[in-house]
């Protein structure tokens, strides 16, 4: 079972799109996989191609075997020692290597679209998305929340280590017919009035009751449960005895997002959850993030999405040097009820604090975020 690779040359015999997703943390991969749901619920006759770096099993437990799936490297993204340290200068210069060499890149993948065509490039946002695309006479679109010439021109050192990568990614996104951009945003001057178009947020959202969830999991039901959420890259440590001492509240956190030392927390204060067990129990992440009463966590676009579209309130420290982390805490305000720890307090365990600043603040109107049903409709019209 899963994503399958299509076989090279097999004749189109029906409507195709290909997705060209990053491998940047996990909000990428997760919210084109709810269009992708979206797309299929409304288009079931349409075949899907994936094409990232990201894992394969986030496919895999969401789409079973209704796409094709084939691991190849779409962008560098960051260079992050865990989820809050990021390597400034490597990542550009993995970035310039890698776009160094992306009219290559681009003719490459213009002839894997020439072997399994399709009707639609869609990229969450790889330039080599659009690059690919116009080489093989294929429209394409982008989705996503930021781009990642606006990501590279905010550091000073971009232009003395790279000065041409800024140029060569706009120069290939300005190849895409239209950019689709989601709310908590950055970038996108390269796509102008004309061919851009705002949609709603786009986030996983749970049809589950958070008693159920919390049965389901065997997670305590007369608690506040905090979730520890740090995506693809993790962090750590923290003081896990230090965090047994929180008021009325029990932490969770995943195998997915890994923290140091979680493993060796007391049991009666943390449980840390394997997400392929979670999975077997047909509870998905978006449940747990439902489930519980507060996530802590560093901004990203996935995390706040899911946190406000479930009613979860939120506790986040800084992460790094990265552009998107003001745009996030600026948009969050109004969806989230949320509070700052310092990256001291995270880690010495004195939460208690930043618990009570977020949960007594007022609950925000649960946003729009049929952001997915959106993009899918705009899919199907682009394939019409």
């Amino acid at each position: 079972p899963g994503c399958d690779r299509a076989p090279p040359g097999r004749r189109r015999l029906m409507a195709a799109v290909a997705f060209y997703i990053s491998g940047h943390g996990f909000g990428h991969a997760s919210r084109q996989i709810e269009i992708i749901r979206a797309l299929r619920r409304r288009r079931p006759d349409v075949r899907v191609a994936i094409r990232t770096p990201a894992p394969r099993w986030m496919f895999d437990r969401s789409l079973g075997s209704s796409c094709d799936f084939e691991a190849v490297d779409t962008d560098t993204g960051m260079v992050q020692r865990d989820s809050l340290t990021i390597d400034v200068a490597a990542s550009i210069a993995q970035a310039h290597a890698f776009h160094r060499s992306l009219d290559e890149r681009a003719d490459a993948e213009a002839a894997r679209l020439a072997m399994d065509p399709v009707d639609l490039v869609v990229g969450d946002i790889p330039p080599i998305a659009c690059a690919a695309a116009a080489r093989a006479g294929v429209p394409a679109v982008v989705v996503g929340n930021f781009t990642w010439d606006w990501i590279y021109a905010g550091y000073p050192e971009t232009s003395e280590l790279a000065p041409a990568l800024v140029d060569t990614i706009r120069d290939a996104y300005d190849r895409a017919d239209q950019a689709w951009r989601l709310p908590l945003h950055g970038g996108f001057e390269t796509f102008g009035d004309g061919r851009l178009h705002d949609v709603p947020l786009v986030a996983r959202r749970s049809a589950r009751a958070p008693d159920d969830v919390r049965r389901r999991l065997g997670l305590p039901t007369d608690r506040y449960l905090v979730l520890c959420a740090f995506g693809r890259y993790g962090v750590g440590p923290i003081d896990w005895v230090r965090l047994s001492e929180l008021r009325d509240c029990h932490v969770v956190a995943t195998t997915g997002g890994a923290v140091a030392g979680a493993d060796t927390a007391p049991s009666c204060a943390v449980t840390t959850l394997d997400e392929g067990w979670m999975a077997e129990q047909a509870v998905a992440y978006e449940d747990l993030v439902a489930a519980v009463d507060i996530v802590v966590t560093k901004p990203g676009y996935g995390i706040v999405a899911e946190c406000a579209a479930n009613g979860t309130a939120m506790i986040y420290t800084d992460r790094g040097r990265f552009p998107e982390y003001g745009v996030l805490v600026a948009g969050m305000a109004n969806l989230i009820r949320n509070a700052f720890i310092e990256r001291e307090d995270l880690f010495a365990g004195r939460w208690q604090a930043s618990i009570d600043r977020a949960l007594a603040q007022e609950r925000p109107e649960t946003p729009s975020a049929d952001g997915a049903g959106v993009v899918a409709g705009m899919i199907d019209a682009r394939l019409d």
